[in-house]
């Protein structure tokens, strides 16, 4: 019975020893947080030495040393970073850290292991992933290296062009990186098209193409229109038939040719949207001119479409267009019926058709209208020349020479046709 007031008497100073512990530990660990967060290697040294057990401090300190160092003393940086990995052996970017470190020392085979390691802590980390996929192409092992970029990709965090660049870099077996690098994600296969497409690899983009038709990935039609584009760029109008020809029977209810035999124009009467792309219309904006789809004035069906200029400019325009395929050495006769209201100036709205890539192969026109018309048939006959595969028909209005030359009215654009004759 004497003894207990001398037990809890014990009992108190244990707590106070353990609650000023706990409290100088953590004056430590704030004074150490306050160097850090300076983020120079003497203040994170000082941080190191008020607190030796944070693993941060010295992964940070190894980077930093990485970064600022002359020599970069290698070894003193390998020390860093695997005293971080032992603080705290789970955590994967320290892993990460220590194999970049390993690597720039030459000390190959346990870069290799220290990656590898990182990956398996957080197999879906696509920083962790980058790292191991560029030291795997540094390393020459294809294979691993193209397998790993695809997590990169599926991560999405690392810009999808600097992954294929890499992918690139490993091999130029195309076919290799659609079975082993991308997903089956329809986005993900436009953008390598398009990165194909930059590189001037249309082989590529083409076989990425027909990949991707035969997985029968959905995707939205617009989607297609710069891969499209790049068929154009690059005069690959055979494939560009075919690519328009899939994306028309993938798409019955958005694409409509015409229902005139023989007729090249996409969509003449204006029954259905407009697509902006492909071999559709395609309507640019400009400053001055409005386009729409007029479901009160039309010749044909039940719309037409509408042009009207404000009358602030003397524009030279050319903007309602559509790319149209087409044979050489053949007769054509492109059509359409044409309605103005008002129209300024000597130069008014006309019909046009030219060769795609070479204006000097082919160029015709229609007068244009002013004044006010009711409907009126317009007609272009013309060849085309041993190289014309693609030309543009056009609405077109060339600028006026005349002092009074700011053009102010409304033109309607009805049942367009191209036939060959």
């Amino acid at each position: 019975m004497n003894d207990k007031p001398w037990f809890r008497f014990a009992i108190r100073v244990s707590l106070l020893i353990g609650l000023a512990v706990c409290a100088y530990q953590t004056v430590r660990q704030g004074i150490g947080a306050w160097y850090f967060r300076q983020q120079s290697p003497q203040a994170i040294q000082t941080a190191i030495a008020w607190d030796p057990h944070n693993p941060e401090y010295f992964d940070a300190l190894g980077t930093l040393t990485r970064l600022y160092s002359d020599s970069g003393n290698p070894t003193r940086i390998i020390e860093l970073y695997k005293t971080a990995t032992e603080l705290s052996p789970e955590n994967a970017q320290y892993w990460s850290d220590l194999g970049g470190a390993y690597e720039a020392a030459g000390r190959t085979a346990e870069a290799l292991h220290a990656f590898e390691h990182a990956s398996r802590l957080f197999p879906q980390s696509p920083d962790i992933n980058w790292k191991l996929a560029n030291f795997y192409v540094r390393a020459g092992k294809v294979p691993q290296a193209l397998g790993t970029l695809r997590k990169v990709l599926i991560g999405g965090s690392v810009a999808s062009p600097a992954v294929f660049a890499l992918a690139t870099n490993a091999t130029r077996d195309s076919e290799a990186i659609l079975d082993t690098v991308l997903p089956a994600r329809a986005n993900i296969f436009f953008d390598y098209m398009q990165f194909q497409i930059q590189a001037g690899r249309i082989d590529a983009a083409e076989q990425t193409w027909q990949r991707l038709l035969q997985l029968n990935l959905a995707f939205d039609l617009r989607q297609a229109f710069p891969y499209l584009d790049g068929l154009i760029q690059h005069h690959e109008t055979a494939q560009l038939a075919q690519a328009w020809s899939a994306l028309a029977s993938h798409f019955p209810d958005r694409i409509h040719p015409s229902e005139l035999p023989g007729d090249r124009i996409t969509n003449g009467s204006f029954e259905f949207e407009i697509l902006n792309g492909g071999l559709d219309w395609r309507v640019n904006p400009v400053e001055g001119v409005v386009v729409s789809v007029d479901s009160l004035n039309h010749f044909d069906g039940v719309r037409s479409l509408h042009i009207e200029f404000d009358g602030t400019r003397n524009i030279a325009y050319g903007d309602v267009l559509q790319v149209v395929l087409v044979e050489p050495d053949s007769h054509y006769e492109l059509s359409a019926h044409m309605r103005a209201e008002g129209i300024t100036t000597d130069s008014g709205p006309r019909l046009e058709v030219f060769d795609l890539y070479d204006m000097a192969k082919l160029f015709a026109y229609a007068p244009g209208l002013v004044g006010n018309s009711e409907w009126s048939l317009q007609r272009i006959q013309f060849a085309t020349g041993p190289d014309t595969h693609l030309v543009i028909v056009r609405v077109a209005r060339p600028v006026s020479q005349k002092l009074d030359n700011r053009i102010k009215g409304e033109v309607w654009l009805d049942q367009v046709n191209l036939v060959r004759r």
